[in-house]
């Protein structure tokens, strides 16, 4: 299968978010991110707009009855910028978590 996006990591929050998981959600975690890279239209159960926040999607990741999240943007359309990642608890995305993920995407095309 071919890739279709390109992944960059920014800075290092996604890669200690995805150190501190189990290996299940570490390997369920890789599939997203692979669906994401091949896939020209990625479902919804696995992207989504977060709301309010221009260029801010989340990336949903389900392991068991565990929820996580990590923020990310586009950059020319092709390219996946992640940021920070976080096991969701309650059924609203934390404000903070949205904050800190506005906070790198701007620094992030300020920084280009």
């Amino acid at each position: 299968m071919e890739q279709t996006r390109e992944l960059i990591f920014y800075r290092h929050y996604f890669q200690e978010f995805f150190d501190r998981q189990t290996e299940k959600v570490k390997e369920k975690i890789d599939f997203v991110l692979f669906v994401l890279t091949h896939t020209d239209r990625v479902p919804e159960k696995f992207l989504k707009h977060i709301e309010g926040q221009k260029g801010l999607y989340e990336i949903r990741v389900e392991s068991g009855s565990n929820i996580f999240r990590v923020f990310c943007c586009f950059d020319k359309g092709k390219v996946v910028v992640l940021f920070n990642g976080f096991q969701k608890k309650t059924q609203k995305t934390p404000k903070d978590e949205i904050k800190f993920a506005v906070k790198l995407m701007n620094e992030y095309f300020d920084n280009k």
